[in-house]
């Protein structure tokens, strides 16, 4: 029976977390947070469940810094780990930990691909006593001789299936032969299939589990709707979305899809982008800014978003093309309502796909209302606050890289995302071979 904190004040964490917490106005610990505290900051090796979104990366990330504090790494030899399957998600369990480490004097590094391998390397080389890393980069930087992670004393996996479902399971498991054997490690995942249950059992030792929201369960305030539309009347019941008030994500198959169906509601008048792994690092990064500052208002994406982007405000997520997983779409659909905000999955569904899609959501565990819309009738505008869009064409001009958001080699990371990051900590199943994120 494991100890559940009903305050940060419980848990034994380092004062100036403490401290550090109540300036960014964090003061109760989420129930993932509350659960594993206690056995992490114990050292115990932990395997947390939870949906995303519910709080995962201050859970490990608070004790990995409490454990770390007041110790100072050598040139390329880390003392903690955080292992990621994508770029974002680095990007933003950085900015999330980043105060955190400053107030303990850690230093905290991301390695990415897509960015200066050089710039990565020389920050390592500087001493960096954390890094948070895609497998990928990681590998690569050690076959240079710019790393060793044989000080890694705590190791954390963060969303362990989607590094599973993306074919990075073999690197993973060479980069945890290599740091200290007798070391913490945390594993974190919505699931435990797709090999992740093999790490667990070769890398973990007696782990504590903790399971927040379990299974497939959603928070009760996100709405599910199925929407059934004719082919011929899609296209213009998806622009009407788009062109609803506040930010929507809308989510693709492929990246030519997003990139044609972003060219199509800039021409109507729609502020959009396309997000997709075929941009750079450089552009996604620019494309997110603008997403969350509002310059674009409709992001069209392929699930290189559905994890590891967090955005405040974000209250609707639409299934363009319906994900084929149930895992997919519960990803997909936690970029909204995330930490208890309200929001809603929108799934647009043609007559052929009744069937496919029927099974999907049952699969899932959801029971979501259903509706047979057309693009100017009232069901389509009661449930998504479609709306006629300007028609006027809009260029959304790509801004300059924003400096200091996200720290890849060295330097302070933007204080700003501190409190979401709170918030945030939060395709075919075929095996692939692994690509470097």
């Amino acid at each position: 029976m494991t100890t559940v904190i009903p305050s940060f004040a419980h848990t034994g964490l380092a004062p100036a977390l403490l401290t550090a917490l109540t300036a960014q106005g964090i003061n109760e610990p989420f129930p993932i947070q509350s659960a594993t505290l206690p056995d992490s900051l114990a050292g115990r090796d932990v395997l947390g469940r939870g949906r995303t979104g519910s709080g995962k990366t201050l859970a490990f990330g608070l004790a990995l810094l409490s454990r770390t504090a007041g110790r100072k790494a050598r040139p390329g030899r880390p003392l903690a780990l955080v292992l990621v399957p994508t770029r974002e998600l680095a990007q933003q369990v950085t900015t999330a930990l980043a105060p955190y480490a400053r107030a303990v004097g850690l230093r905290c590094t991301t390695v990415v691909g897509g960015l200066s391998l050089q710039r990565q390397a020389d920050a390592l080389r500087a001493g960096a006593e954390v890094v948070v890393a895609t497998p990928g980069r990681l590998h690569d930087l050690i076959n240079r001789g710019d790393a060793r992670l044989d000080q890694v004393e705590i190791t954390v996996l963060d969303e362990a299936d989607q590094m599973a479902d993306m074919g990075f399971l073999p690197q993973v498991t060479k980069l945890l032969e290599q740091v200290a054997p007798q070391g913490q490690r945390m594993l974190f995942s919505a699931t435990l299939d797709g090999g992740v249950d093999r790490l667990v059992r070769r890398f973990l030792s007696n782990p504590v589990t903790h399971s927040v929201d379990p299974g497939t369960a959603t928070v009760t305030a996100m709405t599910h709707h199925v929407l059934h539309v004719e082919a011929a009347d899609k296209p213009d019941a998806l622009t009407r979305i788009a062109a609803r008030e506040g930010r929507t994500i809308l989510f693709m198959g492929t990246k030519h899809r997003a990139d044609r169906l972003a060219r199509q509601l800039l021409s109507k008048g729609v502020r959009a982008a396309a997000l997709h792994g075929g941009k750079s690092q450089p552009q996604r990064t620019r494309i997110l800014e603008q997403f969350r500052n509002g310059q674009v208002t409709a992001l069209v994406a392929t699930d290189v978003a559905a994890r590891g982007i967090h955005v405040d405000g974000l209250d609707m997520v639409v299934n363009v093309d319906p994900p084929t997983e149930a895992k997919d779409y519960l990803h997909r659909g936690g970029r909204t309502a995330r930490a208890g905000e309200s929001g809603s999955v929108v799934t647009l569904v043609l007559p052929e796909q009744r069937r496919d899609v029927s099974r999907l959501m049952a699969t899932a565990g959801i029971r979501p209302e259903s509706v047979q819309v057309r693009s100017d009738g009232e069901a389509l505008a009661r449930v998504t606050g479609a709306r006629e869009p300007s028609g006027v064409p809009v260029t959304i001009v790509a801004p300059p890289a924003p400096a200091g958001r996200v720290r890849t080699a060295g330097g302070p990371v933007a204080d700003g995302a501190a409190r979401s990051a709170h918030r945030a900590s939060g395709r075919s199943r075929r095996p692939r071979r692994p690509r470097t994120v």
